[in-house]
């Protein structure tokens, strides 16, 4: 897949399936010996695209698992969630270029993005511009300490309408509700409701989704792409995969 066809082979999951099953592979949790058997595990299951990234980079190891990734994702898109201007590889077919827009923390919001800006365009990396919104989840993220920001209170979804929609008017081609990784708390279904009642751009929601019953509420509820990712690092939970995409498909 070229850089130029991802953005394109999202809208086609998003018209073909209704939501889109998301798994977020963080290279720090994962052992490099491990990589093929996991994402052709996932492949098989059902799972439509993968996110690369975390919110620290502690080996060294990013670039090298990233072509991992990618050579055993096949025709599937492998799409950068950086957490840092380090978490950046030609081996993707594309990068979220992620703005914090949820936080007022001028470093994430259009800083950072300046940084990575020329990396991004020398490697010849497909942007997909992204509203990132942390929402409240019931204890400290990593996403929330690092970025030095306070996420939306989780019973004011108008306060997340409200952000989803300046996203959208600033060009933005998507937004992600993001509860953090290992959240206590998924994303309100009403939250993810009253957003993707009021924008046009998809609505890509993650964090605190443990089991497939949460996968499929919030499909149900207007996510155009579920994200999982801190669940499926624990022992045996890829014997799982089948059952979270059947849930978010058949939503």
């Amino acid at each position: 897949m070229t850089a130029q066809r991802t953005g394109a082979h999202l809208e086609e999951i998003r018209r073909r399936r209704g939501t889109g099953f998301v798994l977020l592979l963080d290279p720090d949790d994962i052992p490099a010996e491990a990589i093929p058997e996991r994402v052709a595990m996932a492949v098989a299951a059902g799972v439509d695209a993968f996110f690369v990234g975390g919110s620290f980079l502690m080996d060294g190891n990013f670039d090298a698992a990233v072509a991992q990734i990618k050579q055993a994702a096949g025709d599937h898109p492998v799409i950068l969630f950086p957490g840092s201007i380090q978490q950046v590889s030609r081996h993707a077919d594309a990068i979220l270029f992620l703005s914090l827009i949820s936080g007022r923390n001028a470093e994430h919001l259009i800083g950072n993005q300046v940084l990575a800006a020329p990396l991004i365009h020398r490697m010849g990396l497909e942007p997909i511009s992204c509203g990132y919104m942390l929402i409240e989840s019931g204890a400290l993220t990593s996403a929330a300490y690092r970025s030095n920001s306070l996420p939306i209170p989780r019973n004011k979804p108008a306060i997340a309408v409200a952000h989803a929609l300046a996203a959208q008017y600033m060009g933005m081609k998507c937004v992600y509700l993001e509860a953090g990784s290992g959240a206590q708390e998924s994303v309100p279904e009403a939250m993810i409701g009253a957003v993707r009642q009021t924008i046009d751009i998809p609505v890509i929601v993650g964090g605190g989704i443990r089991n497939p019953e949460t996968a499929h509420a919030k499909a149900r509820a207007g996510a155009d792409f579920v994200v999982i990712g801190t669940f499926f690092e624990e022992a045996d939970a890829h014997r799982h995969l089948q059952a979270f995409a059947e849930a978010i498909h058949h939503a």
